[in-house]
C-alpha cells in the first residue's frame, strides 16, 4: 500500500505550490495546528486552496487535511500559509494541558512514526 502523497508527481507538486518547497521559518502550523475556514472558497480559486477551506469549516489539524488531500503536511503547510497570507483561515494551537498525565510528546512522535511505518 502507498502512502499518501509518496506517489504524487513531483512536477504536480511543484505547480501546486507555485514552485515553493517549504513554509516561511515563521510559519505557525505545525502537525497539531488547528486550522478554522474564515471564508468560503470562490470562483477560480486553486482547487486544494478550496477543498481545504470546505474541510476547515471546522478546526482541523494540519496532519488530518494533509491525509484528507492526499498531500505530504510541508505541501500542505505551504498552502495553508498562502490561506492564512489572504485572511481566509485563522491558526491556533491546541490548548496544553492542565496536568502532566499525558505522554510525552517524544513518545508521542515515535507513535506516530510507528504509525507510519504500517
Amino acid at each position: 500500500m502507498s502512502r499518501p502523497g509518496r506517489d504524487d508527481s513531483p512536477d504536480r507538486l511543484y505547480t501546486v505550490t507555485g514552485g515553493r518547497s517549504r513554509s516561511a521559518p515563521d510559519s505557525p502550523f505545525d502537525l497539531v495546528t488547528l486550522v478554522v475556514a474564515e471564508s468560503a472558497p470562490v470562483v477560480g480559486m486553486q482547487s486544494e486552496h478550496a477543498a481545504i477551506l470546505r474541510l476547515t469549516e471546522r478546526p482541523t489539524a494540519v496532519v488530518e487535511i494533509a491525509a484528507e488531500l492526499r498531500l505530504p503536511v510541508s505541501i500542505t503547510r505551504i498552502l495553508l500559509t498562502d490561506l492564512l497570507d489572504q485572511g481566509r483561515v485563522s491558526a491556533r494551537h491546541p490548548r496544553k494541558p492542565a496536568s502532566s498525565g499525558f505522554p510525552a510528546p517524544d513518545i508521542l512522535e515515535q507513535v506516530l512514526v510507528g504509525l507510519r511505518n504500517l
